[in-house]
Order: structure tokens, then sequence, then C-alpha cells
């Protein structure tokens, strides 16, 4: 027994001091963690195991082997998941978050901190929510929310105090002088870290100080200091290389580069550049590498080096693509397992006493406001840059030659499938929470399901098969329907349909059941020739993420959102979706819609129209490619524009002189949209009466009640070119 004793005092030394240590000798840490790894496994003690693998898995992340980590990370949860030790769980889940977001899956890093925070406020553990927050905020920095970001920082300097751990207060300060920085404040930002950079030097924390000194070197950059911004980046990386911190090397050395740019040292960036390039792929730092392809490509461009600009061209949006969608799919491959173990904690929680009860609710008031933040970021951060993409495809076709619009149709099919693949993940997260409702209006539906039949054409010849349509000639040729949620719910069929079929033809068959009054029941069908669904399958087949394992391929698996969605989407419609299908013979899919007859929708020609000419609009928008793209639109409409970069600039200008409408981002710096919306319809001024719509691709922002007054319509992004012609147009 007294050896046992000794064995557990020689472990938990161990394992403070590979804790203690790893500031300035990781190396030693990982020594010492091995070692107590081993002498718990000695004594089959599996909470020291558990704790000495959480170990293992913090520095083996911090040393960029993310795989070793993720290993190490998930022996631990299953040693602590035996002890019913859900603090234990919550540590490797903190390891697992930093392994996914240091290597750019910021979604689902994103998740596994909230899964985290949850335990950690569970037992008033500031130590870990204040690191849990700050690393939260990072994620929301990365993807545009500022507001978040900020918020999360504050969270994590007032639970550093509680702790009082001057090592964790200082680690926020860094993060907090780079928004400080984006808000043009350099003064108050080289005050902020030179309080990281003192507190840094009193705590000893050199791999630490190496960040802080890296954020002063950005500071004095923004300053045209380059001689100060240089030593500080040079200081910085000697730390970073000493420690091998493979994400901060990266970072510092892309700075350094950009610093050369600015000087006009071209040659030594571009060293520089291509070394971020090589060390991102050794250690899969998917952003950092996109980033640096992206100003090789910039640079090589500006000296009329067209062959190697377009090679890092291509590699930014490889990479760039291959980010986004490595996000999305780990997303859905994880959330299942997510969900099970939220589902035992919830188990859990349900044995416990009242006062317990009581605290799980307020965790889980404050977990569904952290999951609608994520969405809105998530959904912003990806469908912004997609509304550049489509408006500017859009707008190119109308001057483009037979051969160029083949072209652009191809990219355009791309994007729009790509957009659908995003619409389904978004949707999703409404499916239980009866956020998703119809907007009913006249649709051309005739122009409607041929539309659907252009879009998946190209998807069906690529395969050699058959993509027909057939229409009842007596139906009308205009109905009341949700036009986006038919084009789901038909879209997600027929893409089912061309992916199961490798001979044949899928074909939608449209059909007049019976009239009455000035309603139509319309039946609906898929059908196509291929592998179809074994019976003892076909039960579960609308069930989230489920895909038949007797039809799974790697060149027909998907996400197994789509047929659910689709079920949703019929039940708003107050249907049912009825599946007949024989293995080995194809498959159909019916649904019954009862649809309002309605008048025929006059089209204004845009391109022949002066309904808009000499119209004067605000746009308040931040993003620099956006705003490019909607001036040139508005411009080609006669519209003049008064172009703001936020909400605050967009009530400054709204006070000086009247115009006929304002198109408002949601989320910018400085003021947000709704924020600038409310001062603008709550104020007297010029514009207190002046329409405003909103231009957003945060599919939360209709969430919030308090601010939909302010707003005389929502336009998503990618903006649909016709429905912001009609929408200005058609204003009161």
């Amino acid at each position: 027994m007294n050896e046992q004793n000794t064995t557990i005092s020689k472990i938990t030394h161990l394992l403070e001091q590979s804790y203690k240590v790893r500031v300035n000798n990781l190396q030693e840490s990982v020594k010492l963690a091995n070692e107590a790894l081993l002498l718990s496994e000695k004594i089959n003690d599996k909470a020291f195991i558990g704790k000495s693998l959480n170990m293992l898995s913090l520095f083996n992340m911090i040393c960029g082997k993310g795989s070793d980590a993720l290993s190490f990370a998930e022996r631990a949860i299953t040693c602590f998941e035996s002890l019913e030790d859900d603090r234990g769980v919550a540590d490797a889940k903190y390891s697992i978050a930093g392994i996914h977001y240091k290597t750019n899956n910021y979604h689902l890093g994103m998740i596994y901190l909230i899964d985290a925070l949850v335990i950690y406020q569970k037992y008033d553990d500031w130590h870990n929510q204040s690191r849990t927050q700050k690393s939260l905020g990072s994620i929301y920095e990365i993807l545009g929310d500022e507001n978040n970001a900020s918020e999360a920082y504050r969270i994590a300097i007032e639970t550093a105090k509680k702790c009082n751990n001057k090592n964790l207060e200082s680690n926020v300060y860094n993060p907090m002088s780079g928004i400080l920085l984006k808000k043009d404040k350099p003064k108050e930002a080289l005050e902020m870290i030179n309080k990281s950079i003192a507190l840094k030097s009193e705590t000893g924390d050199d791999r630490g100080l190496a960040f802080a000194i890296y954020g002063r070197g950005k500071v004095y950059s923004y300053n045209k200091k380059y001689e100060k911004a240089s030593a500080d980046f040079v200081k910085a990386l000697s730390i970073h290389e000493k420690y091998n911190e493979v994400y901060g090397i990266g970072m510092t050395k892309h700075k350094l580069a950009q610093l050369c740019l600015e000087i006009g040292d071209n040659e030594r960036a571009k060293i520089l550049l291509k070394e971020v390039v090589a060390h991102s792929t050794k250690y899969n730092l998917s952003r950092t590498k996109y980033k640096a392809s992206h100003l090789l490509y910039e640079t090589y461009r500006s000296e009329n080096k067209h062959k190697e600009a377009l090679k890092y061209l291509e590699s930014y949006l490889i990479e760039k693509d291959a980010s986004v969608n490595s996000q999305t799919v780990k997303v859905i491959e994880n959330y299942e397992r997510i969900s099970k173990i939220k589902y035992q904690q919830q188990e859990e929680n349900l044995r416990r006493e009242k006062e317990a009860i009581v605290i799980n609710k307020k965790q889980a008031e404050e977990t569904a406001k952290m999951r609608q933040s994520f969405l809105s970021a998530m959904s912003h951060e990806i469908r912004t840059p997609l509304n550049a993409v489509t408006s500017i495809i859009s707008m190119l076709k109308d001057r483009a030659d037979a051969d160029d619009q083949k072209l652009l149709t191809s990219l355009q099919f791309s994007s729009k499938n790509l957009m659908r693949i995003i619409n389904d993940i978004l949707d999703f997260s409404k499916l239980d929470s009866d956020k998703m409702k119809l907007e009913m209006h006249s649709v051309n539906f005739e122009e409607l399901i041929n539309n659907i039949r252009e879009t998946y054409l190209v998807m069906a010849l690529e395969k050699g098969i058959e993509l027909n349509v057939q229409i009842d000639l007596s139906l009308s040729k205009f109905y009341i329907l949700d036009e986006t949620k038919l084009f789901q719910i038909l879209g997600n069929l027929v893409s089912n349909a061309i992916k199961y079929t490798n001979k044949g033809s899928v074909c939608i068959d449209i059909e007049l059941i019976s009239s009455v009054g000035n309603k139509d029941t319309i039946s609906f069908s898929v059908e196509d020739t291929g592998v179809g669904i074994a019976k003892q399958e076909q039960a579960r087949l609308f069930d989230s993420f489920y895909i038949p394992t007797t039809i799974t391929t790697r060149n027909n698996g998907g996400t197994g959102l789509g047929l659910a969605i689709v079920k949703k989407i019929v039940e708003l419609y107050g249907s049912n979706v009825v599946l007949t299908s024989q293995k080995g013979k194809g498959s159909i899919f019916r649904f019954d819609l009862v649809l309002q007859r309605a008048k025929a929708i006059v089209k204004i020609d845009q391109k022949q129209t002066n309904q808009l000419k000499n119209k004067t609009a605000i746009l308040a928008e931040d993003n620099e490619v956006n705003a490019l793209v909607m001036g040139q639109l508005l411009k080609k409409w006669g519209i003049k524009i008064e172009r703001v970069k936020n909400g605050y600039d967009a009530v400054k200008v709204a006070k000086k002189a009247k115009v006929d409408f304002i198109l408002m981002d949601i989320h910018m710096p400085e003021m947000n949209g709704f924020d600038a919306a409310k001062l603008i319809k709550d104020s007297e001024n010029k514009n207190q009466n002046t329409p405003i719509y909103a231009l957003t691709a945060d599919v939360t922002a209709v969430n919030d009640e308090h601010y939909l007054a302010y707003f005389d319509g929502f336009l998503w992004k990618p903006l649909q070119i016709d429905r912001l012609f009609d929408t200005l147009v058609n204003q009161k």
C-alpha cells in the first residue's frame, strides 16, 4: 500500500512538473508525461492514465502532431467515461477542439469547446473556463464575428482574474489588441499588447511571450514602423522555432513576408511565403497555406509573371475550397458521436437533485445561445464569399460570347450545387426548432420546373443518362408557392436519383389530380432506373444522416441530410412523401401538393428598364469584393450610391442627405446593421422613413424579433439579382 501511495505521489509530481515546464521546455514536458503514463499503467489507475493522456494530447497538439494528439485525447475520453468523470472528459474535449481549430476545422473545434465549457461552468472551474472562452473568441474572430469574439475575450479575462492566473489573463490581451487594430485604434492596441508582454515577462512564459511580441510587431507594422516591426517578428520567430510552435512559425513568417512586400523587398517575401506554404502543407495548416498562396499569386501577378501567378492562384482556390468542404463534412461525420455523448450527459443530469436541475437549465440556455452564435458565424463566413461569386457570374453572363457562356453556365452550376449543400446543413439546424416556414408568393411554375431540369442536366449527361420532364398540359402556368423550398425538394430527389442511377433515365412527372375552386391538387414524382433500395432500409431512409449501407460507395455517398429535409418541407405543405422501390430496379418518390392558382407575373426586363435611373442609395457593406459587385450592379441600373463600411458611418450619412433606400449589411465593424437601422428609424433624420433592406449571409438574422420592425425586407446573400431589382422597383 505504501509503495502504491509513493507511486501515486510520484505520478502527481510528474504531471505537475510537465504542465509547469511546458512554457519553456516542451520536450521535457512530453518526457515527464510519458513517465507518468507508464507508472499509471503499471498500477492500473485509470484516473491518472486519463490525466497523463490528456497532458500528452495537449503537448502533441502544441508540437503540431495532430493525429497523435487526437489519439491520446480519444483514449483519455474512454478512461474518464468508464469512471463517469465528466471533468476529465471536458479536458479531453478541450484538447480535441484545439487539434481541430488549429488545423482550421473551426466549426468542429467550436462544437467541442462548447461541450467542454458546459462542464467547466457546472463546477465553477474558472481556470478552464478562461482558456476555453479565449479559444472560442479566437474562432469567432477568424470567422469574422468580432462582437462574439470580444464578448468571449471579456469573459476569459474576467474568469482568469477570478482564479488569479496572470498567464491566462495575458493570453487574452494579445487577440484583443488585434481587434483594436482592426477598429483603427493603434494607440489602444499598443497599450493592450504591452500589457500582455509585461505579464508574460513576469510569469516567465516564453512561448506565450513570442505570441505577444508578434502582436506588438503587427501594431508597429500598422504604424509603418517597419524596423521595429521586423525586429519583433524575427524575435518572435526565433522563440517559435526554438519550441517548434508550428502555428506561430507559419503566421509569423507570413507577416514578415507582408512587411517585405510593403518595403519593396519582393524576393525575400517570395522566399518566406514559399517556406510558409511548405510548412503549412507539412502540418496541415490550411488557412495559413491558402493565405500565403494568395499573396504569392498577387506578387507574381504584379511582376507580370503569369505562369507562376496562375500556379499559386490555383493552389489558393483548391486549398480554400478544401478547407470549407472539409469543415462541413467533418461536422456531419462527427455529429452522431457528439449527440450520443450529449444524450448520456443529459441522462446523468436527470438523476441529480433539484439544485442541479436548475443549474442544468441555465447551462442549456447558454449552450443554445452559443450554438446560435456558431450558426450565425458559419452561415455568414461561407455565404458571404459565395455572394460575390454568384453575382459576378450573373453580371458576366450578360456580356459573354457563346463559348464563355458555356463556361459560365458550368461555373454557375457548381456554385449553385455548393449553395444547395450549405443550405441543407443550415436548414437541418432548424428541423427540430419549428423555425422553418414557407414563404409563399406567385411563381411561374413551368419556368421553375425547367430551371430544375437545367440545373441537374449537366450532372445527368456526365453519367450518360437521360433526365426527362413530363408536365400535365392542363396545369396552370402560375401558382402560389415557396419557390426555394420546392426547388429544394425536387432538387434533392433529382440529384439523389442521378447519383444512384448508372444507366437508363431519371424522370420528373407532374400531374394534375383534381381541382376545387382556385386550388389544384398536383402529384409530383421522381422516378429512376437506378440501384433501388432494400425493403428493410426504406423505413429509415428519411432519418437525419442515414445512408443505406447497401448503396453507399465511395462514388455515391452523401451527407444523409437531403431526404430528411425533403420530408420536413413536404410536411410544411401538409403532405407526405411515399417511396416505392425494388432492389436493382429503381425507385419512385411521390408526393401531392395542394396549390392555389395565381395570375400571370409580368416580368420587367432589367436590361431595358430605366425605372431606377437617378435613384439614390446608401450601401453599408464592409466586404470590399461584395461592395465592388453591388456598386457595379447598382450603377448599371442608374442608381447613385454612397458606400460606407460600417453601421456608424451609415447613421452619419443618413443624417446628411435624403436617399431613396438603404441597403444594410448585418455583420459590420464599429456598429452592426441591426443597431444602425434602429438608430436611423428611431431618431429624427432625413431618412427616418426611408426603406431599409438587410443584406445578409446570416440565416439566423430574422430570429431577432426585436430588430425585425426596423427593416422593410431581408435580401439573402448570395443575392438573386432579379429579386433585388424587383424589391427596389416595387418599394412603397
